[in-house]
């Protein structure tokens, strides 16, 4: 097993492994992995959905996303994306070619249980954009200044799916009215004892115990400290690649640049804790 980091803070790869097969040391190096950098990429595997689920599992239990119109038809556990970005009239959609590309975010902050990982396997990749951008928590909390983190503090944020914009257009109609859950703004990850800065600014409704406009302008104050430069790493995305990132401790966004008419599909599963 060949590892190699890609950032200064954050993303590393993991080269000469077959996920089948991973005995349980090779597994605690893979796991150790990618909590000290948040962003793992396994290169070069070829499996089949049980093999993609069993080695998802290894990581926590897999839980089904809320868009079920992106499902996989037999694996509910399973989302595809990519696929049917055109309707009918030949109409580009773009909240499925673009999807994860409005802004940074981390996956299922609103649920009470937040997702602990998200895992996607690369099927079909374009010639040229479509790659996944990351950043840290715990950059973005180093970067806070004092009076920031003071006025923060203790404080929760309410998320919900669609957020201030009530951005729902992936859910059935009788999924999208949510209501918010509670989470810590400051937040510090449950295996690495590090603090981050929990937040989504798509997410997020309001920050607890502040006026609204107190709340909006917090809001958008965090959101500027969200990406720093030594925090970030650009994944360009190769057929064969798993990625997974810790929802914990990093945001992340697509990059909706790539060519309409070519493939970029990716199965993907979401990731509680057991």
């Amino acid at each position: 097993m060949e590892i190699n980091r890609l950032g200064s803070e954050i993303g590393a790869e993991i080269l000469g492994v077959d996920v089948r097969g991973i005995d349980d040391d090779s597994f605690d190096v893979i796991y150790r992995t990618w909590l000290d950098c948040g962003v793992i990429a396994v290169r070069d595997q070829t499996l089949e959905i049980d093999d993609f689920f069993r080695y998802s599992r290894r990581f926590g239990r897999l839980h089904e996303h809320p868009s079920k119109s992106t499902r996989h038809p037999d694996y509910p556990a399973l989302t595809v994306l990519g696929v049917d970005k055109f309707d009918a009239d030949g109409t580009l959609n773009k909240s499925i070619y673009g999807r994860g590309s409005e802004n940074w975010h981390t996956d299922g902050a609103y649920d009470e249980i937040p997702f602990k990982g998200t895992q996607l396997y690369a099927l079909e990749i374009p010639s040229q954009g479509g790659d996944t951008l990351f950043a840290s928590m715990y950059s973005a909390y180093d970067a806070l200044p004092k009076t920031v983190r003071r006025h923060v503090g203790t404080r929760l944020g309410g998320f919900t799916y669609g957020g201030r914009k009530k951005s729902t257009a992936l859910l059935n109609p009788e999924d999208r009215d949510w209501k918010p859950v509670m989470h810590p703004i400051i937040r510090t990850h449950p295996e690495t004892g590090r603090k981050g800065l929990y937040f989504d600014p798509g997410k997020i409704v309001a920050v607890e115990g502040l006026p609204e406009d107190e709340s909006e302008a917090l809001i958008e104050e965090l959101t500027t400290y969200m990406i720093q430069p030594d925090g970030q790493y650009r994944h360009q995305w190769r057929k064969g690649d798993i990625v997974l990132w810790d929802n914990r401790c990093t945001y992340h966004r697509a990059a909706a640049d790539y060519p309409p008419e070519e493939d970029r599909i990716h199965w993907r599963v979401s990731i509680k804790p057991v």
